[in-house]
Protein backbone atom coordinates (compact mmCIF):
# COMPACT_ATOMS: atom_id res chain seq x y z
CA UNK A 1 0.00 0.00 0.00
CA UNK A 2 2.83 2.37 0.90
CA UNK A 3 4.59 1.59 -2.37
CA UNK A 4 1.41 2.38 -4.31
CA UNK A 5 0.98 5.65 -2.44
CA UNK A 6 4.57 6.64 -3.20
CA UNK A 7 4.05 5.74 -6.85
CA UNK A 8 0.89 7.83 -7.10
CA UNK A 9 2.63 10.75 -5.39
CA UNK A 10 5.54 10.54 -7.82
CA UNK A 11 3.15 10.43 -10.78
CA UNK A 12 1.27 13.46 -9.47
CA UNK A 13 4.50 15.39 -9.06
CA UNK A 14 5.60 14.45 -12.56
CA UNK A 15 2.24 15.63 -13.89
CA UNK A 16 2.84 19.13 -12.51
CA UNK A 17 3.71 21.51 -15.37
CA UNK A 18 7.27 22.74 -15.45
CA UNK A 19 7.86 26.38 -14.66
CA UNK A 20 8.48 29.00 -17.30
CA UNK A 21 12.07 30.25 -17.10
CA UNK A 22 13.32 33.72 -18.00
CA UNK A 23 16.91 34.91 -18.26
CA UNK A 24 17.99 38.53 -18.54
CA UNK A 25 21.38 38.04 -20.16
CA UNK A 26 24.07 40.60 -19.48
CA UNK A 27 25.06 42.11 -22.81
CA UNK A 28 26.39 45.19 -21.02
CA UNK A 29 23.83 47.78 -21.93
CA UNK A 30 22.40 46.04 -24.95
CA UNK A 31 19.39 43.80 -24.64
CA UNK A 32 18.81 40.07 -24.69
CA UNK A 33 16.08 38.17 -22.87
CA UNK A 34 15.62 34.39 -23.10
CA UNK A 35 12.24 32.85 -22.26
CA UNK A 36 11.69 29.09 -22.04
CA UNK A 37 8.10 27.86 -22.02
CA UNK A 38 7.05 24.93 -19.83
CA UNK A 39 6.71 23.09 -23.15
CA UNK A 40 10.47 23.49 -23.65
CA UNK A 41 10.17 25.90 -26.58
CA UNK A 42 12.35 29.00 -26.45
CA UNK A 43 11.91 32.65 -27.33
CA UNK A 44 14.85 35.06 -27.50
CA UNK A 45 14.31 38.80 -27.68
CA UNK A 46 17.34 40.59 -29.16
CA UNK A 47 20.97 39.51 -29.37
CA UNK A 48 23.13 42.23 -27.84
CA UNK A 49 26.19 43.88 -29.34
CA UNK A 50 28.66 42.92 -32.05
CA UNK A 51 31.64 42.70 -29.68
CA UNK A 52 33.41 39.67 -31.10
CA UNK A 53 31.30 36.76 -29.88
CA UNK A 54 31.02 37.94 -26.27
CA UNK A 55 27.26 38.42 -26.23
CA UNK A 56 26.53 35.39 -28.41
CA UNK A 57 28.52 33.23 -25.96
CA UNK A 58 26.60 34.66 -23.01
CA UNK A 59 23.31 33.90 -24.73
CA UNK A 60 24.51 30.37 -25.48
CA UNK A 61 25.53 29.87 -21.84
CA UNK A 62 22.05 30.90 -20.67
CA UNK A 63 20.45 28.60 -23.23
CA UNK A 64 22.60 25.69 -22.06
CA UNK A 65 21.70 26.37 -18.43
CA UNK A 66 18.04 26.25 -19.45
CA UNK A 67 18.52 23.02 -21.39
CA UNK A 68 17.82 24.74 -24.71
CA UNK A 69 19.56 23.41 -27.82
CA UNK A 70 17.74 25.63 -30.32
CA UNK A 71 16.21 29.10 -30.30
CA UNK A 72 12.73 28.33 -31.62
CA UNK A 73 11.62 31.96 -31.98
CA UNK A 74 13.80 35.05 -32.25
CA UNK A 75 12.45 38.60 -32.07
CA UNK A 76 14.75 41.38 -33.23
CA UNK A 77 12.98 44.41 -31.87
CA UNK A 78 14.81 46.96 -34.04
CA UNK A 79 18.05 47.41 -35.90
CA UNK A 80 20.33 49.20 -33.48
CA UNK A 81 23.76 47.68 -32.82
CA UNK A 82 23.02 46.91 -29.16
CA UNK A 83 19.97 44.82 -30.09
CA UNK A 84 20.83 43.19 -33.43
CA UNK A 85 24.63 43.32 -33.43
CA UNK A 86 25.19 39.89 -31.88
CA UNK A 87 23.00 38.00 -34.34
CA UNK A 88 25.61 36.84 -36.87
CA UNK A 89 27.85 35.43 -34.13
CA UNK A 90 24.87 33.74 -32.47
CA UNK A 91 23.84 31.92 -35.66
CA UNK A 92 27.23 30.19 -35.61
CA UNK A 93 26.67 28.86 -32.08
CA UNK A 94 23.04 27.69 -31.93
CA UNK A 95 20.28 26.95 -34.47
CA UNK A 96 17.50 29.51 -34.80
CA UNK A 97 14.03 28.53 -36.01
CA UNK A 98 11.74 31.45 -36.83
CA UNK A 99 12.57 35.16 -37.00
CA UNK A 100 10.22 38.07 -36.18
CA UNK A 101 10.84 41.76 -36.85
CA UNK A 102 9.21 45.11 -37.65
CA UNK A 103 10.02 45.49 -41.36
CA UNK A 104 12.60 46.99 -43.71
CA UNK A 105 12.46 50.78 -43.26
CA UNK A 106 15.95 51.83 -42.19
CA UNK A 107 18.40 54.71 -41.87
CA UNK A 108 21.78 54.39 -43.50
CA UNK A 109 23.66 54.18 -40.19
CA UNK A 110 21.66 51.08 -39.20
CA UNK A 111 21.59 49.34 -42.58
CA UNK A 112 24.36 46.88 -41.68
CA UNK A 113 22.26 45.28 -38.95
CA UNK A 114 19.20 44.96 -41.16
CA UNK A 115 21.31 43.42 -43.94
CA UNK A 116 22.83 40.86 -41.56
CA UNK A 117 19.39 40.04 -40.19
CA UNK A 118 17.90 39.56 -43.66
CA UNK A 119 20.75 37.22 -44.59
CA UNK A 120 20.31 35.13 -41.42
CA UNK A 121 16.51 34.93 -41.67
CA UNK A 122 16.06 33.92 -45.33
CA UNK A 123 12.99 31.69 -45.61
CA UNK A 124 12.23 31.95 -41.89
CA UNK A 125 11.19 35.59 -41.48
CA UNK A 126 7.87 37.09 -40.35
CA UNK A 127 7.15 40.83 -40.22
CA UNK A 128 4.76 41.51 -37.35
CA UNK A 129 2.19 44.16 -36.61
CA UNK A 130 0.41 45.07 -33.35
CA UNK A 131 -2.05 42.37 -32.32
CA UNK A 132 -0.08 39.52 -33.90
CA UNK A 133 1.07 36.64 -31.71
CA UNK A 134 4.15 34.44 -31.50
CA UNK A 135 3.04 30.79 -31.32
CA UNK A 136 5.27 29.51 -28.51
CA UNK A 137 3.49 26.57 -26.87
CA UNK A 138 2.06 27.23 -23.43
CA UNK A 139 2.43 31.02 -23.52
CA UNK A 140 0.45 33.90 -24.98
CA UNK A 141 2.84 36.41 -26.57
CA UNK A 142 1.15 39.43 -28.14
CA UNK A 143 2.87 42.09 -30.23
CA UNK A 144 1.85 45.46 -28.76
CA UNK A 145 3.97 47.73 -30.98
CA UNK A 146 5.75 47.46 -34.31
CA UNK A 147 6.93 49.80 -37.05
CA UNK A 148 5.66 52.97 -35.31
CA UNK A 149 2.20 51.50 -34.70
CA UNK A 150 0.66 50.34 -31.42
CA UNK A 151 -2.37 48.28 -30.41
CA UNK A 152 -5.64 49.70 -31.64
CA UNK A 153 -7.65 48.41 -28.67
CA UNK A 154 -6.83 47.56 -25.04
CA UNK A 155 -5.98 44.03 -23.95
CA UNK A 156 -5.29 42.40 -20.57
CA UNK A 157 -8.08 44.34 -18.84
CA UNK A 158 -6.86 47.77 -19.93
CA UNK A 159 -9.15 50.77 -19.95
CA UNK A 160 -9.41 54.54 -19.35
CA UNK A 161 -6.35 56.06 -17.71
CA UNK A 162 -6.93 58.88 -15.24
CA UNK A 163 -3.21 59.75 -15.26
CA UNK A 164 -3.39 61.19 -18.76
CA UNK A 165 -5.13 64.51 -18.11
CA UNK A 166 -2.02 66.43 -17.03
CA UNK A 167 0.65 64.05 -18.28
CA UNK A 168 3.84 65.27 -19.93
CA UNK A 169 4.14 64.72 -23.69
CA UNK A 170 7.56 64.46 -25.31
CA UNK A 171 8.85 64.47 -28.86
CA UNK A 172 10.03 61.25 -30.44
CA UNK A 173 13.61 60.32 -29.64
CA UNK A 174 14.20 58.96 -33.15
CA UNK A 175 12.61 56.73 -35.79
CA UNK A 176 14.43 53.47 -35.07
CA UNK A 177 13.39 53.30 -31.42
CA UNK A 178 9.83 54.26 -32.33
CA UNK A 179 9.65 51.35 -34.80
CA UNK A 180 10.50 48.78 -32.15
CA UNK A 181 8.62 45.54 -31.54
CA UNK A 182 7.17 45.42 -28.02
CA UNK A 183 5.63 42.31 -26.44
CA UNK A 184 3.22 41.39 -23.66
CA UNK A 185 3.62 37.79 -22.48
CA UNK A 186 1.02 36.00 -20.37
CA UNK A 187 1.50 32.71 -18.51
CA UNK A 188 -1.47 32.01 -16.26
CA UNK A 189 -1.66 34.87 -13.75
CA UNK A 190 1.78 36.17 -14.69
CA UNK A 191 2.20 39.09 -17.13
CA UNK A 192 5.51 40.30 -18.57
CA UNK A 193 5.88 43.54 -20.53
CA UNK A 194 8.93 44.36 -22.63
CA UNK A 195 8.69 47.53 -24.71
CA UNK A 196 12.40 47.36 -25.57
CA UNK A 197 13.51 50.86 -26.66
CA UNK A 198 10.13 52.47 -27.29
CA UNK A 199 10.40 56.10 -26.32
CA UNK A 200 8.17 58.28 -24.17
CA UNK A 201 6.10 59.38 -27.17
CA UNK A 202 5.13 55.80 -28.11
CA UNK A 203 4.61 54.83 -24.48
CA UNK A 204 2.03 57.58 -24.28
CA UNK A 205 0.22 56.15 -27.30
CA UNK A 206 -0.05 52.86 -25.41
CA UNK A 207 -1.14 54.55 -22.18
CA UNK A 208 -3.31 57.55 -23.11
CA UNK A 209 -6.15 58.25 -23.10
CA UNK A 210 -6.66 54.50 -22.66
CA UNK A 211 -4.27 52.08 -21.01
CA UNK A 212 -4.02 49.42 -23.73
CA UNK A 213 -1.81 47.07 -21.72
CA UNK A 214 -3.57 46.52 -18.40
CA UNK A 215 -1.54 45.69 -15.28
CA UNK A 216 1.65 43.64 -15.44
CA UNK A 217 3.70 41.51 -13.09
CA UNK A 218 7.21 42.20 -14.43
CA UNK A 219 8.08 45.28 -16.45
CA UNK A 220 11.43 45.32 -18.24
CA UNK A 221 12.45 48.95 -18.45
CA UNK A 222 12.37 50.78 -21.76
CA UNK A 223 15.56 52.36 -23.10
CA UNK A 224 17.63 50.30 -20.60
CA UNK A 225 16.22 52.38 -17.76
CA UNK A 226 17.45 55.59 -19.36
CA UNK A 227 14.78 58.08 -18.28
CA UNK A 228 13.67 60.77 -19.41
CA UNK A 229 13.77 59.13 -22.84
CA UNK A 230 11.17 56.62 -21.67
CA UNK A 231 9.35 55.66 -18.51
CA UNK A 232 6.40 58.02 -18.95
CA UNK A 233 4.67 58.23 -15.54
CA UNK A 234 1.26 57.85 -17.20
CA UNK A 235 2.40 54.46 -18.53
CA UNK A 236 4.18 53.28 -15.38
CA UNK A 237 1.28 54.27 -13.17
CA UNK A 238 -1.20 52.49 -15.46
CA UNK A 239 0.64 49.16 -15.79
CA UNK A 240 1.43 49.07 -12.01
CA UNK A 241 4.30 46.56 -12.15
CA UNK A 242 5.04 44.47 -9.08
CA UNK A 243 8.64 43.82 -10.11
CA UNK A 244 10.91 45.76 -12.45
CA UNK A 245 13.98 44.42 -14.27
CA UNK A 246 16.41 47.09 -15.50
CA UNK A 247 18.50 45.79 -18.40
CA UNK A 248 21.14 48.48 -18.02
CA UNK A 249 24.90 48.39 -18.48
CA UNK A 250 27.64 49.89 -16.33
CA UNK A 251 27.53 53.11 -18.33
CA UNK A 252 24.37 52.74 -20.40
CA UNK A 253 20.87 53.21 -19.08
CA UNK A 254 20.31 54.36 -15.51
CA UNK A 255 22.03 57.65 -14.81
CA UNK A 256 22.23 58.58 -18.49
CA UNK A 257 20.61 61.87 -19.52
CA UNK A 258 18.67 61.80 -22.77
CA UNK A 259 18.93 65.24 -24.33
CA UNK A 260 16.60 64.23 -27.17
CA UNK A 261 13.52 64.02 -24.99
CA UNK A 262 12.12 67.52 -25.51
CA UNK A 263 8.72 68.57 -24.26
CA UNK A 264 5.92 68.43 -26.82
CA UNK A 265 3.26 70.09 -24.68
CA UNK A 266 1.76 73.35 -25.92
CA UNK A 267 2.77 76.52 -24.03
CA UNK A 268 0.69 77.15 -20.95
CA UNK A 269 -0.50 73.57 -20.48
CA UNK A 270 -0.37 72.38 -16.89
CA UNK A 271 1.90 69.35 -16.50
CA UNK A 272 1.98 67.15 -13.43
CA UNK A 273 5.41 67.10 -11.75
CA UNK A 274 7.21 63.76 -11.74
CA UNK A 275 10.38 62.21 -10.33
CA UNK A 276 13.32 62.82 -12.67
CA UNK A 277 15.66 60.14 -11.32
CA UNK A 278 15.01 56.80 -13.04
CA UNK A 279 15.42 54.51 -10.05
CA UNK A 280 13.37 56.72 -7.74
CA UNK A 281 10.62 57.02 -10.34
CA UNK A 282 10.29 53.23 -10.27
CA UNK A 283 10.78 52.86 -6.52
CA UNK A 284 7.95 55.30 -5.79
CA UNK A 285 5.37 53.41 -7.89
CA UNK A 286 2.40 52.21 -5.81
CA UNK A 287 2.58 48.48 -5.24
CA UNK A 288 6.19 48.01 -6.37
CA UNK A 289 7.72 44.99 -4.63
CA UNK A 290 11.19 44.70 -6.15
CA UNK A 291 13.65 46.28 -8.59
CA UNK A 292 16.44 44.15 -10.08
CA UNK A 293 19.31 45.56 -12.13
CA UNK A 294 21.65 44.03 -14.68
CA UNK A 295 24.40 46.39 -13.50
CA UNK A 296 25.25 48.88 -10.86
CA UNK A 297 25.04 52.22 -12.65
CA UNK A 298 28.55 53.65 -12.82
CA UNK A 299 27.08 56.81 -14.35
CA UNK A 300 25.20 57.38 -11.10
CA UNK A 301 26.44 54.95 -8.40
CA UNK A 302 24.64 56.75 -5.57
CA UNK A 303 23.20 53.94 -3.39
CA UNK A 304 19.94 55.88 -3.23
CA UNK A 305 19.71 55.75 -7.04
CA UNK A 306 20.31 51.98 -7.40
CA UNK A 307 18.55 48.98 -5.96
CA UNK A 308 19.93 46.87 -3.10
CA UNK A 309 23.36 45.40 -4.02
CA UNK A 310 22.14 41.80 -3.62
CA UNK A 311 19.64 42.48 -6.43
CA UNK A 312 22.27 43.74 -8.90
CA UNK A 313 23.79 41.09 -11.15
CA UNK A 314 27.03 42.89 -12.04
CA UNK A 315 28.94 45.47 -10.04
CA UNK A 316 32.02 46.14 -12.17
CA UNK A 317 32.84 47.65 -15.52
CA UNK A 318 34.28 45.83 -18.54
CA UNK A 319 36.67 44.06 -19.12
CA UNK A 320 36.38 42.52 -15.67
CA UNK A 321 32.62 41.99 -15.91
CA UNK A 322 31.59 38.35 -15.45
CA UNK A 323 28.33 38.73 -17.37
CA UNK A 324 26.05 37.45 -14.62
CA UNK A 325 22.39 36.94 -15.46
CA UNK A 326 19.10 37.49 -13.66
CA UNK A 327 16.65 34.58 -13.69
CA UNK A 328 12.94 34.17 -13.02
CA UNK A 329 11.26 30.82 -12.48
CA UNK A 330 7.51 31.25 -12.94
CA UNK A 331 4.69 28.88 -11.97
CA UNK A 332 1.35 29.00 -13.72
CA UNK A 333 -0.40 30.25 -10.56
CA UNK A 334 1.77 33.37 -10.71
CA UNK A 335 4.26 32.45 -8.00
CA UNK A 336 7.72 33.32 -9.25
CA UNK A 337 11.23 33.44 -7.88
CA UNK A 338 13.86 35.93 -9.01
CA UNK A 339 17.51 34.84 -8.64
CA UNK A 340 20.72 36.81 -9.00
CA UNK A 341 23.32 34.79 -10.92
CA UNK A 342 26.16 36.66 -9.22
CA UNK A 343 25.45 35.68 -5.64
CA UNK A 344 22.52 33.26 -5.68
CA UNK A 345 20.28 35.69 -3.80
CA UNK A 346 16.63 34.96 -4.53
CA UNK A 347 13.25 36.33 -3.62
CA UNK A 348 9.79 34.93 -4.28
CA UNK A 349 6.73 36.93 -5.33
CA UNK A 350 3.11 36.16 -6.16
CA UNK A 351 1.47 37.77 -9.18
CA UNK A 352 -1.72 39.64 -8.30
Amino acid sequence: MLALLLLLTALALNAQPANMKMYWIDVEGGASTLIVSPSGESLLIDTGWNVGDRDAKRILAAAQKAGVKKIDYLVISHFHADHAGGLTALTKLIPIGKFYDRGDAIELENKRWLDEYRAASIGKRTIVKPGDTIPIKGLNVVIVSSNQEVLASPINGGGPNSLCADAEQKESAGPENARGVGVLLTYGNFKYLNLIDLDWSKEMELACPVNKLGRVTIYQTGRHGSFDGAGAPALLGAIQPQVVVVNNGPRKGMGQVDANAKSANPPGKTIAPYEKNAYLRLAKLPGIEGIWQGHLSLLDPDPQHNTAPNMIANLEDSPDCKGNWLEASVARDGKFTMTNGRNGFSKTYLAH
